[in-house]
């Protein structure tokens, strides 16, 4: 008896394997589809109403509330509150009227960057967007670096805190940040009413805080003339406050990071029924309510908090080593509303600041593919999110251990990041005002652009770290980007291709008389003498067979910087010639997505015929780089090897040498008695008894390019439809058919 064989088990996935699928799980061709507040919603997604969509930049706007205050106060001093007024009017005044017209010039959640983007043509738009990623990077990574630091002093400072944890702030950091990786790691779907939750529990404890500072303000009125006698000591006129305030407020400008990400979270307010992707009235509308909203509330609390931290917690304590150095309406709530209350308000703190580097992560993950995909700017593994979150934590342990967790010290690097999104955002807006002829728009975009740009040259001056930083994300994001771009060069690059009713027809009528014959041509006078030379050239040195139509594929390169086009392929007749006409990115890849597209309509494998390009090799390669020519035989053969793995079902590629106009033919023999009579039609080929083209036997002037076969003997349907064209003898006939 005999036992039925059992199949095998699948062999067990190699540990390398296994770690390499779990890396790259969830691999995804889709952009900006990672998973938070920033990605872009799906096509079903009904998005939410403004005001909780407004807690998701809340998440980040007001969570600033924990270390804003206390910075505010260590760099203006007794002068913070006055400081902090020119804050808020740079903010009510400058950047929510910029951030409006954001959201209406880009209500995709692109923001100034995609603004900026369509200003410069070409390679410089691509450049600049790299540059600004560089400082969005930047914003981001701070964020979620600045924010762990400012959770880990909440922890330190409580009473409640074991005494092993004071001192420890650089080792909470970074496991806060682990957590926060290993949250994404695990998989990451954060939820609005999470954030509505942790914003709304929030802001109430800060209403309790501020209402608790202001009644002891009242009941201890001697503050406010202690506070200004030292102000007026130290300050001696009113017109010395306000320059001083006005030298001081660029230290308070990290207290503005809300902007951003208010127009980046444009994707999930619901709009109305009547919107379009052209026109999404309502979630502009929507948007500009969230930014509003946001702008008088975050500026309401700014104020308050810079006059109760300023006039009830002694300058001393906001030093480094202070109780109250990054948290000093924390220091308020114990100092005023007892111990159980102030760990509730550092619960409150620490859970929405490590919420806002959570937020600040799912802005990285967003913002890469977002835009470098497009440019083939990105690997492939950069379209899973597990990479890149090992990579974005790398670096936020490297800012942490290099600051070592201090918030103090990555106060200049956050407020670098967010004014150079500012100026570019306001920048933007004033080009756009230009654009739309609205003058006076564009005169007061323009000054703002000039405050902004004064703000942010302040800082660098004051602390260079944050450019410095900012400098080592650019040159890396310019390294990692071009590398990719090289590597993808020889994709096909085409999202689809689509043939007009021209072009079917041409291409449906080649086809009949079997596999197609495409004559790649670039296109220069486009007239007769141009087609019949290029065919003629073809035919000679890559042997076309004779009597089989051709179509020439003519490529347009458009802009060689972007990477991935919709082709639209056009049919055209000129002269005879049956042509494809195309734009394009890159004439190789361009080739190559027509073939590829060509063998699938038809079903049967073209064939393209090339000349080679005199030239360096290497000039060749670095304009096809650059420009999208170069070589382009070799170029379209790559790309095809790659995109097509079986040889057998590749387009097959012909090159022949590069002929100008074809040579003056030898001069006539003497005539044979009886032969055939000289043309008189002026054909140089035909005046020969025996022709040295034998692929040109009729001539090129009387007959359509493609019908190049010898005329039948006897005057068949050619000779009689070219009465012109003489008959061969009969030795030079069989010469001539020889030849084909």
């Amino acid at each position: 008896m005999t036992t039925p064989t059992q199949a095998d088990p699948a062999p067990a996935a190699l540990p390398s394997q296994r770690w390499r699928g779990w890396l790259l799980d969830g691999l995804s061709s889709q952009s900006a589809r990672h998973p938070g507040p920033h990605g872009t919603p799906p096509a079903e997604h009904k998005g939410h109403t403004w005001w909780r969509v407004m807690c998701l930049t809340g998440v980040d706007y007001f969570s600033t509330l924990g270390y804003q205050p206390g910075i505010a106060a260590l760099a203006a001093g007794l002068l913070s509150p006055f400081a902090t007024l020119v804050l808020i009017a740079l903010t009510l005044l400058g950047a929510l009227p910029v951030y409006r017209t954001v959201a209406k010039e880009s209500p995709n959640g692109e923001g100034s960057i995609a603004m900026l983007e369509r200003l410069l043509p070409w390679w410089a738009g691509k450049l600049l967007v790299l540059v600004l990623l560089g400082f969005a990077a930047t914003d981001f990574v701070i964020t979620m670096t600045l924010s762990a630091a400012d959770a880990s002093a909440h922890v330190v400072e409580n009473p409640f805190a074991p005494a092993a944890l004071h001192g420890a702030n650089l080792w909470i950091t970074l496991l806060l940040l682990a957590a926060l990786g290993a949250v994404f790691l695990k998989g990451f779907r954060e939820a609005i009413g999470i954030a509505v939750g942790l914003v709304g529990v929030y802001l109430v404890l800060n209403v309790v805080v501020l209402a608790t500072s202001a009644w002891q303000v009242l009941a201890h009125p001697v503050v406010i003339s202690d506070w200004w006698g030292a102000m007026t000591a130290a300050h001696s006129s009113p017109l010395a406050i306000v320059g001083v305030a006005l030298l001081v407020f660029p230290k308070l400008a990290l207290g503005m990071s809300g902007f951003e990400t208010g127009v980046a979270v444009m994707p999930q307010v619901r709009g109305e029924a009547t919107d379009t992707d052209a026109a999404p009235a309502g979630r502009i509308r929507g948007t500009r309510r969230l930014l509003t909203t946001a702008a008088l509330i975050m500026s309401c609390f700014l104020l308050l908090s810079s006059l109760a931290t300023t006039l009830l917690i002694p300058q001393k304590e906001f030093e480094t080593g202070g109780s109250a150095n990054g948290r000093a309406l924390a220091y308020l709530a114990h100092e005023h509303l007892g111990e159980a209350f102030g760990t509730v308000y550092d619960i409150s703190t620490i859970a929405i600041l490590w919420f806002a580097g959570a937020s600040a992560m799912a802005g990285l993950l967003n913002l890469v593919p977002r835009y470098l995909p497009r440019y083939g700017m990105a690997p492939e593994w950069t379209r899973a999110v597990r990479p890149l979150v090992l990579i974005f934590l790398a670096i936020a342990f490297g800012i942490t251990l290099f600051f070592n967790a201090s918030v103090d010290e990555q106060s200049g690097a956050y407020a670098t990041g967010v004014l150079v999104l500012m100026l570019s955002a306001s920048f933007a807006s004033t080009v756009a005002a230009r654009h739309r002829r609205h003058r006076a728009a564009a005169v007061g975009f323009g000054a703002i652009t000039l405050v902004f740009g004064y703000t942010l040259v302040a800082n660098v001056i004051e602390r260079p770290d944050g450019l410095k930083i900012a400098l080592l994300f650019i040159l890396g994001m310019l390294l990692t980007s071009f590398a990719s771009r090289v590597h993808r060069a020889f994709e096909l690059r085409a999202v689809q291709v689509e043939f007009d009713e021209t072009a079917g027809r041409l291409i449906d009528a080649a086809i009949a008389a079997g596999p197609l014959r495409v004559i790649a041509n670039e296109p220069d006078e486009r007239d007769a003498a141009e087609y019949q030379e290029k065919e003629y050239s073809q035919r000679e040195e890559t042997h076309i067979p004779d009597g089989r139509p051709v179509l020439f594929l003519e490529v347009t390169v458009t802009d060689s910087s972007d990477f991935t086009t919709n082709l639209h392929v056009r049919g055209e007749e000129r002269y005879g010639a049956q042509i494809l006409r195309v734009e394009g990115a890159g004439v190789a890849n361009t080739i190559a997505a027509v073939l590829m597209q060509l063998r699938e309509r038809t079903g049967q494998v073209p064939h393209a015929y090339f000349n080679w390009t005199e030239g360096h090799p290497l000039s060749h390669l670095l304009r096809f780089l650059v420009f999208g020519d170069g070589e382009v035989a070799p170029v379209t053969r790559e790309v095809l090897r790659r995109a097509e793995p079986d040889p057998a079902r590749r387009p097959r590629v012909h090159v022949g040498c590069r002929r100008g106009r074809p040579p003056a033919p030898p001069p006539p023999p003497p005539p044979v008695a009886g032969g055939a009579p000289t043309p008189s039609c002026g054909c140089p080929t035909l005046r020969l008894r025996v022709c040295p083209r034998p692929r040109l036997t009729v001539c090129p002037a009387a007959l359509p390019l493609h019908q190049t076969r010898p005329p039948p003997e006897g005057g068949g349907r050619w000779g009689k439809k070219y009465a012109h064209a003489p008959a061969a003898s009969a030795p030079a006939a069989g010469r001539l058919r020889a030849g084909v």
